[in-house]
């Protein structure tokens, strides 16, 4: 476990969030990053839902999930120029440290939710490849925005919604 008031978890998360600025500067996507996406084996995450929704997650850990499961389609850091659908829970609680060592639990519904489940997949190692579901779950970026892209914050579509699988 990440000791949340370490200098060195600090540092890793005021390096996630340049990084994040840099590639929301370069290519015009991202909301969050996790460590081993930048080569440190911690569990931290740093996500940006908007101005007012900046945090770190130390130890983050998924408590509950709710049964509503829906079908969007994902992108990452680390597959630039390809979509993937997954199935995503639409409502999770996850219970984290901040920088100050302090537990804290949210509630993520929608967007926020499937991001954060996607960040914390990459702390265990897993890609949204391996996620991967329906007769048909990769597309080239270029080809989705052709087809199902709208415009949203930080270029991302809004929604996210993928059609239904069938």
């Amino acid at each position: 476990m990440a000791n949340p008031g370490s200098s060195a978890v600090k540092l890793v998360a005021d390096e996630l969030r340049h990084v994040l600025k840099a590639e929301r500067e370069k290519h015009n996507l991202g909301r969050a990053l996790a460590a081993p996406q930048i080569g440190a084996p911690i569990r931290v995450v740093y996500a940006e839902l908007g101005a007012k929704q900046r945090w770190v997650l130390v130890n983050p850990e998924i408590v509950d999930v709710g049964t509503d499961d829906f079908l969007v389609w994902d992108d990452c850091f680390s597959f630039p120029d390809l979509m993937v659908r997954v199935q995503r829970s639409h409502r999770i609680k996850v219970r984290y440290q901040d920088l100050r060592g302090k537990t804290q639990t949210v509630e993520l519904e929608g967007d926020a939710a499937e991001l954060i489940q996607h960040e914390m997949d990459h702390l265990d190692g897993v890609l949204a490849v391996d996620r991967a579901v329906g007769l048909d779950p990769f597309c080239l970026r270029t080809e989705w925005e052709k087809h199902y892209a709208g415009k949203g914050r930080y270029g991302a579509p809004a929604p996210r919604t993928a059609p239904q699988v069938v």
